[in-house]
């Protein structure tokens, strides 16, 4: 992973992304890379992190959602 002007450019993946779901359509991604998850929201131009295990990345993915979304569904493509 490296840095570039406050981006993450994150390194190659493992084939395996989540789509969040929520109560207005998509949200954001979860994309399995060879050092962990990172979370995109679909605004946004890179990954807001990496986090360690799908779980980790879901519950961050679900912090960033408007205040009082509910738990949205991720669905595997």
């Amino acid at each position: 992973m490296s840095t570039t002007e406050g981006t993450i450019t994150a390194p190659p993946t493992t084939e395996q992304r989540w789509v969040a779901f929520g109560a207005s359509g998509a949200s954001g991604t979860i994309l399995h890379i060879t050092i962990g998850y990172a979370v995109r929201m679909l605004n946004d131009d890179s990954a807001r992190g990496i986090y360690p295990t799908l779980e980790v990345a879901k519950s961050a993915l679900h912090a960033a959602m408007a205040p009082g979304s509910d738990w949205p569904d991720f669905r595997e493509h």
